[in-house]
C-alpha cells in the first residue's frame, strides 16, 4: 500500500474513533512519566526505552506501551478464567479436563454425558473471571475436535 493511502486509512480510523487516539496519547504520556504501563489488574510492563533519545527505540517502547494494557489485560482475563474453570472442575468432579489454551480460547475434553453441565459451568467461570463496566462475552463451540468446535 502506498504511504499516502495508508495515512488516509489511519486518518479515517482516528476520525471515526477519536477515543482511540486519546487513549494512545494518554497511554504514551503516562508511560513516559511512570516508566511503565499496567493492565486493569495492576500487572506492570516496565519500558526502559520509553524516554530513549534514539527514535527507533523510543517508538518501539511507545508501541509496546499502547499494546500492553489491552493484550496484557486479555491475558490476565484468560488466566483468571482458567483458574476458575480448573477449580470448578475439581470441585464438581465432572468428567472433563482442560487440555489447552489458544490465545483467548480454552479447550476442554469432556465426556459425552457431561457436555451440557460442563458448557454451563465453564461459561459461568469465564464470564465471572472479572467484573468490568462491560459484560464479558463467551462463545462456546462443541465438536469432536477443535476444528469442529469452530
Amino acid at each position: 500500500i502506498e504511504r499516502n493511502a495508508a495515512q488516509e486509512y489511519i486518518d479515517l480510523y482516528f476520525a471515526r474513533y477519536p477515543g482511540a487516539k486519546l487513549f494512545m496519547d494518554r497511554t504514551r504520556q503516562q508511560a513516559r512519566e511512570q516508566g511503565y504501563v499496567e493492565t486493569i489488574f495492576g500487572r506492570r510492563l516496565y519500558l526502559a526505552d520509553i524516554n530513549a533519545r534514539q527514535q527507533q527505540r523510543r517508538q518501539y517502547a511507545e508501541r509496546a506501551a499502547i499494546n500492553a494494557p489491552m493484550q496484557g489485560t486479555a491475558a490476565d482475563l484468560i488466566k483468571r478464567a482458567m483458574l476458575r474453570a480448573d477449580a470448578w472442575l475439581r470441585d464438581t468432579g465432572i468428567d472433563a479436563k482442560m487440555i489447552m489454551q489458544v490465545h483467548d480460547e480454552l479447550v476442554f475434553e469432556v465426556a459425552a454425558m457431561a457436555v451440557e453441565e460442563s458448557v454451563a459451568g465453564i461459561e459461568r467461570c469465564m464470564k465471572e473471571a472479572a467484573t468490568l463496566s462491560v459484560p464479558l462475552m463467551v462463545d462456546i463451540g462443541i465438536g469432536m475436535n477443535w476444528d469442529e468446535a469452530h
